[in-house]
């Protein structure tokens, strides 16, 4: 018995060792060693004109990094929040295995930044310290945006009024804890300035920049479902229990977006801001429909850029896919 004893401890330290080895393999090879470029994005008025526009209504940073108000249709932005960080994204409200936090991306937050730094982030998604983030920014889309657009991100989200506000760190349950820092790899080589001459290759620009796949496709522990893409179902609960599942986008003519017409397609974005482009706040009682789907922010979008999305929108495979989009608490 005591040799057995002696062979099952010996096993056991033998299997110690091993974890031990691998923890230390993993940490020294994951996340990879991506370097921050030494760049220094200049400030110039059109930068900031064009990185307000991009910030506030595409690339959808102040959706995540804000507070959004869902006592009002959409959840609009509460302006004296913007980017201020400290949003939870977890579990129960968006599928993350464990729980986010939206970073303060105020000058606040970002005052030790260098521009080179926050380029990796919005690239890759490692952050200033060298850690792997979840993709829950999509920074693979990002890393698609032509330098111009990104360097006008960065000198408009470097002019935002700052605000102390101190996030807690993500915490990722395991497996995921070390699965994501498996997945940020260097960006590819900056793209040109999308040609706006032609509709369907610009528009896939900026589906891209927006990052429409991300909530408009269901997705089985971070991956998404094969076929399913813009397809719509993709699930949010609120706080309050209710239920949303975002909407088919694809062509389909029965449970899709098929039968609109381009005017209708940007008419329906339209119809959440007003002449002036700022967002209606329509209120809703609790348990009334709404969605998390940022209406308000997205109708500040050009016409000629809604158009372009509606052109891409078009040449995607149809998914026949019916979805409830809003099942109230109490009636799932």
């Amino acid at each position: 018995m005591r040799k057995l004893f002696k062979i099952l401890g010996v096993i056991v330290l033998l299997l110690l060792i091993a974890i031990a080895g691998f923890s230390i393999y993993f940490h020294s090879k994951f996340p990879v060693k991506i370097e921050a470029t030494n760049v220094k994005v200049e400030v110039t008025p059109e930068r900031l004109k064009r990185g307000e526009y991009l910030v506030q209504h595409v690339v959808g940073c102040v959706d995540c990094h804000s507070d959004r108000d869902f006592h009002y249709y959409a959840g609009p932005i509460t302006e004296s929040t913007l980017g201020k960080g400290g949003t939870e994204f977890n579990e129960t409200f968006a599928g993350i295995p464990g729980k986010i936090y939206a970073a303060n991306i105020t000058p606040a937050g970002l005052k030790d930044w260098s521009d080179g730094e926050l380029i990796r982030m919005i690239r890759t998604g490692i952050n200033k310290n060298g850690e792997a983030k979840f993709p829950l920014m999509p920074y693979t889309h990002y890393a698609g945006l032509c330098q111009e657009d990104l360097y006008s991100v960065v000198a408009y989200v470097r002019s935002l009024k700052p605000i102390e506000n101190t996030v807690p760190a993500q915490n990722l349950d395991f497996p995921m804890s070390m699965i994501v820092k498996t997945i940020p790899q260097p960006a590819p080589a900056l793209p040109p300035a999308p040609d706006k001459n032609d509709p369907v290759a610009y528009g896939k620009y900026v589906v891209n920049a927006v990052g429409c796949i991300e909530c408009h496709t269901q997705a089985d522990k971070g991956n998404f479902l094969p076929g399913m893409e813009f397809a719509g179902g993709r699930r949010f609960q609120l706080p309050n229990g209710d239920v949303i599942h975002t909407a088919n986008i694809t062509p389909d003519l029965e449970t899709g977006i098929g039968n609109w017409t381009k005017e209708a397609f940007i008419q329906r974005f339209k119809s959440y801001v007003d002449s002036t482009g700022n967002a209606k706040w329509i209120p809703v009682q609790d348990h009334q429909k709404t969605t998390v789907m940022p209406w308000t922010a997205l109708g500040g979008m050009t016409e000629e850029d809604l158009g372009a999305i509606y052109s891409y929108l078009r040449t995607i495979k149809p998914v026949r896919n019916k979805v409830e989009t809003f099942t109230p608490a109490g009636k799932l």
